[in-house]
């Protein structure tokens, strides 16, 4: 006689809620299954790409401590000579060809934007987890940041070019990139009192963006590439996390004002109210330019807004209108997540790769929206837990962050989009990860919700009676 295994009938719920086994058809076939379920045998439980399961607060951190250890290994603090390779040690005396590692392969660039959102991250995760190594590789980075920026102050006045070997993102600021991630992480790390005193750094980030940068007539912060007036939706999280806390931590509320007319003003730009998505981009000349989805612009969107709404006063008039757009964002983006709990490169497009840093952007947010009481557990715990699920078994046993979408520009074509290479070398993944992990800790300890498992399945409900 063969045993139930052995013959892997298919199920079929009722109408009644009941559950027949009928022989025939075959369950998912998948290497997970989930531990929740009470019988092993029992094939209504089906099986999955990815571990379906409510993830535990150990288990969370391991994968957060996994990230630390590969990202201290990869971030040295340290001035080569570009000419002989030899390590500096002396900083009495500038040398031309003095240069930080530029971010080729396991050195990570420690002034990159992508950086900004590691150390978030880092800041995020030291907090919920209450473990201070996360911190302390916050506060080793801009140490080197404090101590080496008046050696290449000196080094640039004896005639080295202002590039990114040579602190070129402060000393010669010329983009969003080269100012907004990190001007953002200073001041988080700041308000902390987390690393050394940097204010003038943040002071000289946070002009450039306020007073510098590039803006269309309307006052949207703008690019002058590809086009001359060209939109970037990456731009909303490169320019509105730093306005926001410099709101915080000035108390001058028009950082705040500048921040929310960012938000606004671009979703009037680049949302497709049909998709429910925004377009990467738009060139002002070119009217009927084609729209992509590109996941990660859109990750950056919400971020953006979510981390907006995290500081922004209460009374501000633009706050509803931001969490307005924050909510049929998040409504659009969970529709589109795919069944092995990633999203795909393009969101509207199931036939591009399944993409980690947007999709752990996408956890993080709509995580950090529940917690904050800004959307619903009901609607949108399990898409946040089955998303985390999927992005641990993008976390290699180095602590790689695998299967993230390299530096991308504002295209016209799909072609372009759909094979753009994925690298564990591509900064852009740790930050989202390391966001999302940390947030999922706080959702399953919030007093009040409860994770409850029934029909084979995750429900996130209020708890009648918080916990205390």
């Amino acid at each position: 006689m063969l045993s139930p295994l052995t013959c892997r009938v298919p199920i079929l719920a009722t109408t009644l809620g009941f559950v027949l086994a009928l022989p025939g058809a075959l369950p998912a076939d998948g290497p997970y299954r989930s531990r929740d379920s009470r019988d092993p045998n029992d094939l209504s439980e089906g099986t999955y790409p990815i571990p379906y399961q409510k993830p535990t607060v150990p288990e969370i951190t391991e994968v957060l401590e996994r990230i630390l250890g590969y990202l201290e290994g990869t971030s040295p603090t340290q001035v080569v000579d570009e000419r002989t390779g030899a390590v500096i040690t002396d900083f009495s005396v500038p040398n031309v060809d003095a240069r930080i590692p530029d971010g080729a392969g396991e050195a990570f660039y420690p002034l990159d934007y992508t950086m900004g959102v590691i150390h978030s991250g880092l800041l995020l995760a030291g907090e919920v987890t209450g473990d201070a190594r996360f911190a302390n590789y916050t506060r080793r980075q801009l140490q080197f940041i404090a101590d080496r920026l008046p050696y290449f102050r000196a080094v640039v006045r004896s005639g080295a070019r202002p590039g990114k070997g040579t602190f070129g993102a402060i000393l010669d600021t010329g983009s969003l990139d080269d100012s907004g991630s990190m001007c953002a992480a200073l001041v988080k790390a700041r308000r902390r009192g987390i690393g050394p005193d940097l204010r003038e750094v943040i002071d000289h980030w946070s002009g450039y963006i306020a007073h510098e940068q590039f803006r269309i007539a309307d006052g949207t912060l703008a690019r002058r590439r590809p086009q001359p007036e060209s939109l970037w939706t990456d731009d909303l999280y490169m320019s509105v996390p730093a306005l926001a806390q410099m709101g915080a931590l000035t108390g001058d509320r028009a950082w705040f004002d500048d921040a929310v007319k960012q938000v606004l003003q671009f979703h009037g730009h680049l949302w497709d109210p049909q998709a429910g998505l925004y377009a990467h981009g738009k060139h002002l000349d070119q009217p009927l330019n084609p729209e992509f989805y590109w996941a990660r612009a859109n990750g950056w969107a919400m971020l953006a807004s979510v981390e907006l709404l995290d500081v922004l006063p209460a009374d501000h008039p633009g706050r509803e209108r931001v969490l307005e757009n924050l909510r049929a964002h998040v409504r659009s983006v969970a529709k589109l997540q795919s069944g092995a709990g990633l999203w795909h490169q393009m969101l509207d497009r199931t036939d591009s790769y399944l993409e980690t840093s947007a999709s752990a952007i996408f956890v993080y947010s709509i995580a950090r929206a529940i917690d904050a009481g800004w959307i619903s557990p009901v609607a949108y715990g399990s898409v946040a837990q089955a998303g985390w699920m999927a992005l641990t078994t993008r976390v290699n046993a180095r602590g790689q962050v695998e299967g993230t979408c390299v530096g991308t520009t504002l295209a016209s074509d799909h072609v372009y989009y759909y094979n753009r290479p994925q690298s564990v070398y591509a900064t852009h993944g740790y930050g989202p990860v390391l966001l999302a992990g940390a947030e999922m800790i706080r959702l399953l300890q919030n007093p009040a919700i409860d994770v409850q498992y029934r029909l084979r399945t995750y429900h996130y409900v209020p708890r009648l009676e918080p916990k205390r």
